[in-house]
């Protein structure tokens, strides 16, 4: 019995060809319970474990990495070229299996159909195709195939060996050693329920994300970044200790404020996926260019208006602001943050920055940040992300156990005057 059947994430192309071959051609990951429907010369070559170039291509296994949505990625390359599918019409399917070494069980079955459109018989140049699978920590072996419309095939075969370095074995990947999954292709999909952790006071946080691209000059928000900001998003929600959660996720670029969202007990991911469908960063703005440190003095009044508490509001346990690093000709005027007044509460910035040592300074939101007395992390690596947050986290803990026995003191003082 196999025990899953899937697609793999996404099998793109890249060159101009493959890009005209493939293009909008590709159905959707999809997970099928129960045995695969192998054609019985697929599953001969798979059990064979010989290479085979009947249908020339080269296959280029990919190096397991962790993402910042702690699971490592791993997966291929294929190059083949155009002239072997050249013709009015082909179709190429792949079907590979990846099994675990350490873990018991069955393979689990991947497939992708492509169809390939007309290409002249002289054409020159590879197609070139991905494809990927995340895994957790192990040694598995991959057993692979592609063949054509005339059957030829290619198998390729390889092992594959995901591990944590020694000193984040601490780590909690989101894959356990062992498993096999499809790679998510719902960057926004909602969360499974956590179980929360109460036993020291539920937490309640205000996040503030700047979803922009690590590059200022990019006209587009780069999938890499969007991930890394949504991993973010995801890894404070899943901390058992926070149990309410008010999101505000903006982009400085655009002085704009793309969703709102008030206090609940879960961050609400589909939602702000269907926000940044808005953000157009390749826009200009005359308006918006004649008007000098426009920038700043958008994150002035988002910082007064998202800092400051109206009574009878109650304030968050902490305030986190994350994006990239945000270098504007002049920070906040300390007169502006000044209106905020003093904060009953934790600051913190997590600071998305893939290459610290291009940009060491502190940038305008680190500015803003240490005025209030907050702390700065850089997440340049998933390590990164998953040690702030615990340490972030437990700070804030500190924090409010701290506030709580400062305020039972002044009462029992104030209980003292009073029965005298």
């Amino acid at each position: 019995m196999f025990n899953q059947f899937s697609l793999p994430h996404s099998l793109t192309a890249i060159t101009a060809a493959a890009i005209a071959l493939c293009a909008g051609r590709l159905p959707g990951q999809t997970l099928i319970e129960g045995a695969p429907m192998l054609v019985g010369s697929d599953l001969a070559v798979l059990e064979a474990h010989e290479e085979r170039k009947d249908l020339p291509c080269t296959v280029t296994p990919a190096k397991p990495v962790l993402g910042f949505d702690l699971k490592f990625h791993t997966g291929y390359d294929i190059a083949v070229p155009l002239r072997e599918i050249a013709g009015n019409e082909n179709l190429l399917t792949i079907v590979f299996r990846v099994t675990s070494h350490e873990k018991s069980g069955d393979p689990v079955y991947f497939s992708q159909r492509i169809r390939v459109p007309a290409i002249d018989m002289d054409a020159k140049g590879d197609a070139s195709l991905q494809g990927t699978f995340d895994l957790g920590e192990g040694k598995y072996k991959v057993e692979w195939l592609m063949r054509d419309r005339t059957e030829r095939v290619c198998a390729h075969f390889w092992e594959t060996e995901p591990e944590l370095p020694a000193k984040d074995k601490l780590l909690a990947l989101n894959l356990q050693p062992g498993r096999i999954a499809a790679s998510d292709t719902e960057e926004f999909a909602e969360d499974p329920p956590i179980q929360r952790d109460a036993t020291e006071g539920p937490l309640s946080v205000k996040v503030l994300v700047n979803f922009a691209p690590q590059n200022a000059n990019s006209a587009t928000l780069q999938p890499a970044d969007t991930a890394a900001l949504v991993s973010i998003l995801r890894t404070i929600q899943r901390d058992p200790r926070i149990t309410r959660f008010s999101v505000v996720a903006f982009n400085l670029q655009e002085h704009k404020v793309l969703y709102r969202q008030e206090t609940s007990d879960h961050i609400d991911f589909p939602a702000i996926g269907e926000a940044l469908k808005d953000l157009q960063l390749g826009r200009v703005d005359i308006g918006r260019m004649q008007q000098k440190n426009s920038e700043t003095e958008f994150l002035g009044r988002l910082i007064q208006d998202e800092f400051k508490v109206s009574p009878p509001g109650k304030p968050p346990d902490a305030v986190i602001i994350a994006g990239p690093k945000v270098m504007l000709q002049e920070n906040v005027p300390t007169e502006a943050l000044k209106e905020v007044g003093e904060t009953s509460y934790p600051v913190f910035y997590m600071n998305y920055n893939l290459y610290p040592q291009t940009t060491p300074w502190r940038d305008s939101i680190g500015h803003a940040v240490r005025y209030f007395k907050g702390q700065e992390y850089t997440i340049s690596r998933p390590r990164d992300l998953w040690f702030a947050v615990s340490e972030m986290v437990a700070k804030i803990v500190k924090f409010k156990a701290a506030k709580r026995l400062a305020s039972d003191a002044s009462n029992r003082g104030s209980n003292v005057v009073a029965s005298q």
